[in-house]
């Protein structure tokens, strides 16, 4: 069998509020399935790796054939816990290591 490629993604979240983990994967979830479908979303196999809360920045994994499919919903994000909220990549990487010393500079 073979294993599938994954995309890690740093993004960030610019919004009124801090949000929350929850309603953060909330919104990521409810945009894919919104405009993918529940077929969609299951092929992304989205994985939430860290979230900070602090500094609105979010780790996630994605698989490679959904990478871009992912991206635009997130682009649809327009609202987070029912307070306005965009949500931009920052970087896009195939291992976390690399994303993080990337995060870094």
């Amino acid at each position: 069998m073979k294993r599938s490629k994954r995309r890690y993604l740093l993004l960030q979240i610019d919004s009124d509020g801090a949000p929350s983990q929850r309603d953060f994967l909330d919104a990521a979830w409810g945009s894919v399935t919104k405009l993918y479908g529940e077929s969609g979303a299951s092929c992304a196999s989205l994985l939430l790796i860290n979230f900070d809360e602090d500094t609105k920045k979010a780790l996630v994994r994605v698989s490679l054939d959904a990478l871009q499919p992912f991206r635009a919903s997130l682009a649809l994000i327009t609202r987070i816990a029912d307070r306005e909220a965009a949500v931009h990549v920052v970087k896009v990487s195939g291992t976390i290591k690399s994303l993080r010393e990337k995060a870094a500079r």
